[in-house]
């Protein structure tokens, strides 16, 4: 009877060491999921898909300065648009943009440069799949506020150095016909290199760009918001600390107006073209954080407690079993 007792005892042990673990661990995803520490991976959603990175450019460049942010979001596994924006005017911008969006299945990430920001800003507006705003170096304007407005509030703008001139000095204007206001704005090529990317790259490549810049309507830069997405959506910002183009102190005020999570870059206006990392670095953040509740990754504290404590209930148990067979 002694040996029944005791085989009984040895195949009865490691179940009460298991069950109490068990239920500990199983206890653990709950809890965690309120506190935003679940399952989900960073960057993806409560159904596992990443969200739709959409990058939007804005003045004097094109969707091709998103390749090396492209190809990094890419290897990464998220869905990304460099969409062309035309550059025509806000209203008609900001549209373009939300009929290309609301052709996209699940959550959004969109991203704006430059003028692409006042773009975004429009767009995303009463699109509940936009999850995260990124303004990269970008406007982002208040209702009733212009882009040209906002690059004059505080000094740091090198587009003109003249506020009188009937054309911003650093530009070519370009006349569309009919109203002479009707322009398409250029920078001139002796220019570019220092107001649009302080001088930061190589002649070379410096001069290319400047040739293939896609130039913008003056109307576009003069119309007024009408949609303010950053009051409603989440933002990231992204301040480059030597922009020539809107200035450095007008980025750091509509950042914090906008009390979007701010990083400052030692960079140009067109960061993209200096440093694609802390520019992809920036999107995966707004990428992963897009939904709070969900993306925080790591153990809170109670979970932690409770993995403690199933690690010690198996130990504990472990050593019960082991004295037990030695018995």
């Amino acid at each position: 009877m002694k040996h029944i007792r005791r085989t009984a005892a040895r195949r009865a042990l490691p179940l009460a060491v298991l069950l109490p673990a068990a239920a500990l661990m199983t206890a653990g995803p709950c809890l965690a999921s309120e506190s935003g520490g679940g399952t989900t991976p960073t960057g993806a959603t409560s159904t596992g898909a990443k969200p739709t990175v959409v990058l939007v450019h804005g003045y004097w460049a094109d969707a091709s300065g998103w390749d090396r942010i492209v190809q990094a979001l890419q290897t990464q596994g998220y869905p990304v648009v460099a969409t062309a924006n035309p550059l025509r005017s806000l209203s008609g911008d900001a549209d373009y943009l939300a009929a290309q969006l609301k052709a996209i299945e699940g959550p959004i990430v969109l991203v704006g440069h430059s003028y692409g920001g006042a773009v975004i800003t429009n767009a995303a507006a009463g699109n509940p799949n936009v999850e995260s705003l990124v303004y990269i170096a970008g406007f982002a304007p208040d209702k009733d506020e212009t882009a040209f407005q906002l690059a004059a509030k505080y000094p740091g703008s090198r587009v003109t150095d003249d506020p009188n001139a009937p054309v911003p000095t650093a530009l070519n204007a370009v006349p569309l016909g009919g109203d002479p206001t009707n322009v398409d704005l250029y920078l001139k090529p002796e220019k570019f290199a220092d107001v649009f990317l302080s001088n930061r790259l190589d002649a070379s490549r410096s001069q290319v760009l400047a040739a293939t810049q896609r130039p913008a309507t003056a109307a576009s830069g003069n119309e007024p918001t009408q949609s303010v997405a950053w009051k409603t959506i989440p933002s990231w910002y992204l301040v480059a600390t030597d922009d020539r183009t809107i200035g450095t102190d007008n980025l750091r005020f509509m950042a914090k107006r906008a009390k979007a999570t701010t990083v400052e870059v030692n960079a140009p206006h067109a960061v993209m073209e200096t440093n694609p990392d802390d520019v992809t670095k920036l999107i995966l953040q707004a990428s992963g954080d897009a939904r709070p509740s969900l993306a925080q990754t790591g153990t809170n504290g109670r979970t932690a407690l409770l993995g403690g404590a199933a690690l010690l209930t198996v130990a504990a148990g472990t050593a019960i079993v082991i004295r037990a067979r030695r018995t």
